[in-house]
């Protein structure tokens, strides 16, 4: 399980993804939110641009798990 501390009000699903090194580019890491491969505290998050904050736990493709702090 990995944490990422939070230094601003909220992170952009897409741009989290990215700064994780999950993937090489910004399009990639839409696709995988479009493509549904994100949980978000238990539910499918679709939205590239939701605004993570503090509390938040995501699923990334079923086995990176990601705890906002």
């Amino acid at each position: 399980m990995m944490k990422f501390e939070l230094k601003d009000e909220y992170i952009e699903l897409f741009k989290l993804i990215k700064v994780l090194d999950l993937v090489d580019t910004g399009a990639q890491a839409k696709m995988i939110v479009a493509d549904g491969y994100v949980e978000r505290n238990g539910e499918v998050e679709l939205r590239k641009r939701a605004k993570l904050v503090k509390g938040d736990h995501l699923v990334i493709g079923g086995d990176v798990e990601v705890d906002i702090v």
